[in-house]
């Protein structure tokens, strides 16, 4: 025991003293975009409830309904007795949605990908994946102990070149990206990286946590030109846009069928519990019917960059690099005092050198409290390097 908390004291001093060890802190988060935290009322702009439908009144009672008609849990796992009816509501909508034959539900995004990843890829297959992936997409891979090549983040003809030299040496190869890029809010190109894969015999996975319910009219990074890419592996979370919990795959229904018998991470894993399925189902009608609520993010993103003169968002999250952890966090505790609650976001989750705010813009924040953050910001941006343009 002695050495073992020897071990943990001396990871945690040296994390402290690079100014990367982390703390959980409270936050009551009591309204769409309201939160305390340390005892001070702030607004939120680093939550991912991006059209803040883990507050709306439908989404609420349809939890609170299912809750008391299934109960608090489900019991088991999917393949026992955890499967309630509502699944099948949730999966053929998100199916239906993200134009798939079919789709499946696991407990979160993370175990979506750490399950997927390796039920369809082995040691002998290749995987190539974009350096900025999710960790979870890294995750997966490595638990499938396949030959994985990292190419440079959105560098086409990196990835190009590495399914040329490597491709033919494997059975079977999967390209990873995000669709929408956690850190820096920018597009994987997602069509051309399809052209790439079907060039290469390679199957194209896309990791859309960010881009449901916000990108391309609420569809996602797979339908930015205005009609579906040929991605047969869209993957996705339920606990961004969609505001409640959990992950999702849509594919083929071989495919998917595939998942259920083998993912290992849905086979030993509690169902989610009814009260969450059902505030999907609530908050997925909301995204299909409501166009306008589904634009907002980008409208408040835009006015933010704007008056910054930042360059405009791909998506809803906008990040401003500052480079050293210590201003970083100094930067977000003068935010704090201000009333903007705006996450520090330091390495390893970041490259070193890279350290950053990172605001994301959701459906109610107040066109007064953007431009208050404006002005909060303003002596935090960072300024051209002597002697640069």
């Amino acid at each position: 025991m002695e050495s073992l908390e020897r071990f943990a004291r001396s990871k945690l001093d040296d994390l402290a003293a690079q100014s990367l060890k982390r703390t959980l802190a409270e936050t009551d988060r009591y309204g769409p975009t309201e939160a305390r935290r340390d005892g001070r009322d702030v607004i939120s702009f680093c939550c991912n409830d991006y059209l803040n439908l883990s507050h709306h009144p439908q989404v609420i009672d349809a939890a609170v309904e299912a809750t008391r008609r299934f109960g608090v849990g489900s019991g088991a796992s999917r393949l026992v007795t955890g499967n309630h009816p509502l699944f099948a509501d949730l999966e053929a909508r998100l199916a239906r949605y993200k134009e798939a034959e079919d789709a499946v539900v696991f407990g979160s995004g993370y175990l979506t990908n750490i399950g997927i990843i390796p039920s369809l890829i082995r040691p002998d297959d290749l995987i190539v994946a974009d350096e900025y992936c999710h960790a979870c997409l890294f995750a997966g891979s490595q638990i499938s102990h396949a030959k994985l090549l990292i190419f440079r983040h959105n560098d086409l003809a990196h990835c190009a070149e590495l399914l040329a030299r490597h491709r033919q040496d494997h059975p079977h190869c999967l390209i990873l990206t995000d669709g929408v890029f956690s850190m820096d809010g920018d597009l994987a190109p997602v069509t051309e990286l399809v052209d790439l894969a079907e060039a290469h015999d390679a199957w194209l996975m896309t990791d859309d946590a960010h881009g449901l319910g916000v990108i391309a009219g609420g569809k996602g990074s797979s339908f930015v030109t205005g009609k579906k890419a040929r991605v047969p592996l869209q993957m996705g979370t339920l606990s961004k846009a969609v505001g409640v919990y959990g992950g999702y795959l849509c594919a083929s229904k071989p495919v998917i069928d595939l998942i259920k018998t083998r993912a290992r991470s849905f086979i030993y894993t509690t169902g989610l519990p009814p009260g969450s399925v059902a505030a999907c189902i609530a908050a997925l009608e909301l995204i299909e019917n409501h166009p306008e609520l589904v634009a907002k993010p980008m409208q408040k993103a835009r006015r933010f960059t704007r008056a910054l003169n930042l360059p405009d968002p791909e998506s809803c999250i906008v990040p401003l690099i500052l480079g050293d952890p210590d201003i970083a966090l100094a930067a977000s505790q003068d935010l704090i005092e201000q009333g903007f609650l705006v996450t520090a976001i330091r390495p390893p989750t970041v490259p070193p050198g890279t350290a950053r705010l990172r605001f994301t813009f959701t459906a109610e924040h107040r066109d007064t409290d953007i431009d208050r953050l404006v002005e909060a910001v303003r002596p935090h941006m960072p300024r051209p390097q002597d002697g640069a343009a």
